[in-house]
């Protein structure tokens, strides 16, 4: 099979978790639809560009991480807050917490700086170590361990938790 067909056949699976990620980074289901949309357009016509011998999630997040920052150069900001009604829609067991829970960690994470979203996405939703997000972001180990510390305290402060 050539590198096409094995991207066109590794994105089905990867579907949730680039969902997942899209909705961690752009804060709102229709941004977050909308760059699932980019990131499988430019992974389908960039197929020739990935290595078999490379992870193919990381090759793919890499690709929503710059369309989502090339997203949000294109719109003139840096950051955003949006609150939705489909903000209390969240990736996580929906038994685990009630809706008015999940729509205040929505709006916590939505308020977090990029970049500190970013790690949080990584690290806390999709289980990559800190050495795989450090890879991913192209920044030192010691860099994604500060920006998940301080967003853990924000979160933390803005939640009003102690844990």
């Amino acid at each position: 099979m050539n590198s096409s067909g094995a991207v066109r056949e590794g994105l089905i699976p990867l579907l949730p978790r680039l969902r997942r990620l899209a909705r961690a980074l752009a804060g709102q289901v229709a941004d977050a639809d909308d760059l699932v949309q980019i990131v499988l357009e430019r992974a389908l016509a960039r197929a020739a560009q990935w290595r078999p011998d490379a992870a193919l999630d990381k090759w793919v997040f890499a690709i929503a991480r710059n369309a989502w920052r090339d997203e949000l150069r294109a719109r003139g900001r840096s950051q955003h807050l949006f609150a939705p009604e489909e903000a209390g829609e969240m990736a996580a067991d929906r038994a685990s917490a009630q809706p008015a829970q999940q729509l205040e960690l929505a709006m916590a994470l939505a308020a977090l700086p990029p970049d500190h979203r970013e790690v949080v996405a990584l690290v806390l939703v999709e289980g990559m170590s800190y050495g795989e997000a450090a890879e991913l972001l192209e920044v030192p180990v010691g860099t994604v361990t500060s920006r998940l510390a301080r967003a853990r305290a924000t979160l933390q402060a803005h939640l009003g938790k102690d844990t």
